[in-house]
């Protein structure tokens, strides 16, 4: 008989993933190495034609990995030295670091302390804040899976004559209100294929997408040196390709993509039910108002599709270290996502950035924790996950 004390979680199991596709995978793989073709070919482009379908976008360029697909995203559009953009301080370092690479300067701003997703009123208040024409984009992160509000982005956008290149990385078949799929509404959308992404490869890569055919035959030039023909140079651009054999893998998982959400969103509805009946709210009420100190991922509004990349919940950051304890000694993985805001960041100490300068970003840093939300979690560990935390937060009443 198999007890608690016999159950353990991983924070992700990519080997129960590759258990479940191995059939279709290893013959792919074998055709790539029979082949020696390693770099573009016919596995890229297929992938780059299913993406571009599944986006629901007539454009997809392949590249090595969701930063580079960031840094070609922006050398498209013409961002660099003396330029300004504007990201969220809560999400990860390539939003920036990506942004700093090109020469431009990240402008930090909060996030909605309910959804984690930037915030459009902190975006507002800071275009009006900094000299005329200094910013020209806008990357909203839409992060754990969730989209941003790409109507109020979309619509500072316009007003300001801004870019906007969403970061998806998280996001793969996240939709907004309307039913878009996150990436096709601004200029750019770009994506990662790290492996622990909802559609992750055996490796980097990366991927971006656009309506536009001008930007997209840019980013394939970018990708390949500024390189059009084989030795003929346009721009500077980078070695950022993306290799065959991740290709091939990819075109294998994408098929199984929505399949995994609708599991990861099976998964959060049974923490939801579970930690709700136990007393917690979502993370649209502070964990100043009391109750059970436990705060589960806000809902996704309706029309929206939440992927859950990440099932993150939020404790007392007096107690944040204690719950983590507890899942490791129960055998339990967890994350957090981030523990250090990006304004905070020593690398990024010269932009004069104050401790308290982005309040609910700061203090989600203090707070979250993600647990385990992989699609191939038994009933057995759920309930250990969700009995775990809740003995731990109950001690710190």
């Amino acid at each position: 008989m198999t007890t608690a004390t016999d159950v353990t979680v991983p924070l992700l199991d990519l080997k129960a993933q590759y258990a479940t596709i191995r059939e279709e995978i290893e013959p792919v793989v074998q055709e790539v190495l029979e082949s020696q073709m390693f770099i573009g070919g016919p596995k890229v482009a297929a992938l780059e034609s299913r993406s571009a379908e599944y986006l629901r976008m007539p454009h997809a360029v392949g590249c090595s990995n969701g930063s580079d697909a960031i840094i070609l995203a922006l050398d498209a559009l013409g961002i660099g030295a003396g330029d300004e953009v504007i990201v969220p301080t809560f999400t990860f370092f390539s939003t920036a670091g990506s942004v700093s690479r090109v020469g431009a300067t990240p402008i930090f701003v909060d996030i909605d302390p309910a959804s984690y997703q930037m915030d459009p009123n902190a975006v507002a208040a800071t275009l009006q804040s900094r000299p005329k024409g200094a910013v020209k984009a806008i990357i909203p992160v839409h992060l754990f899976g969730q989209a941003c509000d790409l109507d109020a982005i979309m619509e500072i956008a316009r007003a300001h004559d801004l870019r906007v290149i969403e970061d998806a990385a998280q996001a793969i078949g996240t939709e907004d209100v309307h039913g878009r799929r996150v990436g096709s509404v601004g200029d750019i959308g770009t994506y990662s294929f790290f492996p622990s992404k909802n559609l992750g490869g055996f490796g980097d890569g990366g991927l971006c997408a656009t309506t536009d055919g001008g930007l997209a035959e840019r980013m394939l030039r970018y990708r390949n040196h500024g390189m059009k023909p084989k030795y003929f140079h346009h721009d500077v651009g980078l070695n950022s390709r993306l290799d065959a054999l991740q290709a091939a893998v990819l075109l294998v998982k994408i098929e199984h993509l929505d399949a995994w959400s609708a599991a990861r969103q099976a998964n959060a509805r049974y923490y939801d039910e579970a930690f709700a009946a136990a007393g917690a709210t979502t993370s649209a009420e502070s964990l100043d108002e009391g109750g059970l100190p436990l705060r589960t991922p806000q809902p996704a509004p309706a029309g929206a599709r939440h992927i859950y990349n990440q099932y993150v919940i939020r404790v007392p950051a007096s107690h944040r270290d204690h719950l983590r304890q507890a899942l490791k000694d129960a055998a339990i993985g967890s994350e957090i996502y981030y523990p250090k805001c990006l304004h905070q960041q020593d690398c990024y100490s010269e932009l004069g950035y104050e401790a308290g300068a982005f309040p609910h970003a700061e203090r989600a840093a203090g707070e979250v924790i993600a647990i385990p939300i992989y699609p191939e979690l038994s009933e057995m560990q759920k309930a250990h996950v969700v009995e775990t935390v809740l003995a731990s937060v109950r001690q710190s009443r």
